[in-house]
């Protein structure tokens, strides 16, 4: 009877493992997107990014703050120095010390002014914003290339469907070919064009499926999911591609400062300004204070942990100020440097509000073009579906040869890879355009 508990124990904790294993993820792109900002890998190095930066900030922060400092220290001198002193023209060797010292102190100092502090509390905020700033663009590139790689699985799934299909319906026709020709009503080449057809068919199948795998691996990668773990999209190209055309967007007004990477572009030039500062700041005085307090002991035997060992106190105060004058000019040379690095980062902000302007027209152009092969696309797959049944009919027919069939086929197949990359591009464009304008 133990036996058998023994054996139903492990046999459900090898099914929960088992279970545990095959856990699988099905997402909607909406759910898929929301997923990998939270779970990206590089999503997840851009939040501890900030953490370092918040941690950087205080950090400079307590440089201003008062500092407490302690210190114990303890002196053998097991061979004390002789000095030679000179009695009425008579010298004479005298040793002074103990051979035991200790000394136990405590010093309190505050950074009173420093310019430097001051431009360095600035740059600490400003180092915090770029850090957030990155992790803004991080969590958009990560966006874009989700619904990117969403849309290629989406785009392997149908193509496989309607590869299979394409593939059915040719065994099929090659089937009743060959029977017309061993009746001797067709030529053998009939057949074999046929057959030349079907082979590059399964040739474009199996590669879709590999294709199909690596996509979706590639999904889980974005999305911070094991690769050995199961994942299901449940959206649809079709239904994905419709709620993706928006013709309102294209009347969407460009404003360049919403931009993630215009707003870098402001925080470097932030730094640059702050860099000029600091170096100005180091021709300003400094000053600070401390306070000292210790005790030290003596002795000739090592009695500092006795109660009724001496103890005598001491303390002071000091206060430092420190005063640039004259540094053969090298400050003036830092500072010019500053201004002509500040003037650069200046230039190149307007370099950036130009590209992401044409950037933008540019996306506009092409989301817009997507949508119009869109159309174009559909109406040319309903064209060459009903070329293809018509001449399916006439070969059956004997009205057209398989020169005629093969050409309307291979335009048929052709028409439907057009028709779903078209689908793609318009999920893709619009996902580019809506980056660079930066709407969720």
């Amino acid at each position: 009877m133990k036996n058998k508990i023994i054996l139903t124990l492990l046999f459900f904790a090898s099914l929960l493992q088992a279970q545990e294993q095959k856990k699988s993820y099905s997402f909607t792109l909406k759910q898929a997107i929301e997923h990998a900002v939270q779970n990206n890998y590089s999503v997840i190095n851009a939040n501890r990014d900030i953490e370092t930066a918040k941690q950087k900030k205080w950090e400079t922060t307590t440089i201003g703050l008062p500092q407490i400092n302690g210190a114990v220290g303890y002196q053998n001198n097991f061979k004390l120095q002789t000095n030679i002193i000179d009695f009425g023209g008579v010298p004479t060797a005298l040793t002074f010390g103990t051979k035991h010292n200790m000394n136990a102190s405590a010093t309190l100092s505050q950074l009173i002014f420093d310019g430097s502090y001051l431009v360095g509390l600035q740059s600490a905020k400003t180092y915090l914003k770029i850090s957030e700033n990155a992790k803004v663009k991080t969590t958009q590139e990560i966006k874009e290339i989700v619904i990117n790689s969403y849309g290629n699985v989406l785009l392997a799934d149908e193509s496989i469907l309607i590869l299979q299909k394409n593939k059915g319906i040719l065994e099929k026709t090659l089937s009743d070919t060959k029977e017309i020709y061993k009746n001797g009503l067709i030529e053998e080449e009939n057949v074999e064009q046929l057959q030349i057809t079907l082979a590059s068919i399964n040739s474009s199948l199996e590669n879709v499926k590999r294709q199909k795998t690596i996509a979706n691996d590639m999904m889980k990668l974005l999305l911070g999911i094991n690769l050995d773990k199961e994942l299901k999209l449940t959206d649809k190209l079709d239904s994905l591609t419709q709620s993706n055309v928006d013709l309102a967007l294209l009347k969407e007004e460009f404003n360049v400062t919403n931009n993630i990477d215009y707003q870098i572009g402001q925080n470097l030039q932030t730094s640059k300004e702050l860099l000029l500062k600091l170096e100005k700041s180091k021709a300003l005085p400094s000053l600070g204070a401390a306070v000292n307090f210790g005790y030290n002991s003596f002795g000739n035997e090592f009695n500092f942990l006795n109660q009724d060992q001496k103890w005598y106190n001491y303390s002071n105060l000091g206060i430092n100020l420190n005063v640039p004058i004259f540094s053969s000019f090298g400050r003036s040379s830092r500072t010019q440097q500053a201004k002509i690095a500040l003037e650069q980062s200046k230039t190149q902000l307007t370099e950036t509000e130009q590209k992401l302007k044409l950037q933008f027209e540019k996306a506009k152009s092409d989301y817009e073009f997507s949508l119009e092969q869109l159309t174009t696309y559909k109406s040319n797959l309903n064209l060459a579906e009903r070329i293809e049944n018509k001449n399916q009919i006439k070969f059956t027919e004997g009205l057209a040869s398989s020169f005629d069939l093969t050409k309307a086929q291979e335009q048929l197949y052709s028409a439907q890879q057009n028709y779903l990359q078209a689908m793609l591009d318009v999920i893709n464009k619009k996902a580019t355009l809506e980056k660079l304008i930066n709407k969720n």
